[in-house]
């Protein structure tokens, strides 16, 4: 992998994380959704999961059509059954290079805070993104976003991706 270090290519690929970050932190799904390519796919894991070779993670849509269901779950099925929470990114880039197949490869550390119906905020999680980015009609879009946390038990439930 070359690191990349044009500015313009890396101003790109930090639009695109802050998109997918401001899209999270309005509950805009549908905004979400637009980050990922045709044949994007999102996990959410664990560091432990990874350190152990667990293929198992707290949420995997590994298609288009399981995003959309991932953002109609969100929006529609989850909408009154779930107490919503007001989620804050905070992001930053460690790494962005060519991958050996074009695509560009990128890690992004991030927390995550969140504030409660009550009014109470608290870290929800920290941890990095491990990005593939693709060019899809002149944008960039995640053609795999995953997002290892550093610990293996948040502190509640998640029902937005990170």
């Amino acid at each position: 992998m070359n690191v990349i270090i044009d500015p313009g290519l890396l101003a790109r690929v930090d639009a695109l994380q802050q998109a997918y970050a401001h899209a999270l932190d309005r509950r805009d799904m549908q905004g979400w959704l637009a980050s990922f390519s045709r044949t994007g796919r999102y996990e959410l894991t664990s560091a432990e999961n990874v350190r152990l070779g667990l293929p198992v993670g707290m949420m995997l849509d590994d298609c288009h059509e399981r995003l959309r269901d991932r953002v109609k779950y969100v929006n529609e099925v989850w909408n009154h059954a779930v107490e919503h929470y007001q989620p804050r990114h905070m992001l930053s880039r460690d790494l962005c290079a060519w991958n050996d197949d074009g695509a560009i490869a990128a890690s992004t550390n991030f927390s995550v805070f969140y504030t409660s119906a009550e009014g109470k905020s608290s870290l929800l999680a920290t941890g990095h993104y491990e990005d593939l980015i693709v060019e899809e009609d002149g944008v960039l879009r995640f053609a795999s976003k995953r997002a290892v946390m550093d610990t293996a038990v948040p502190p509640r439930y998640i029902i937005y991706p990170l």
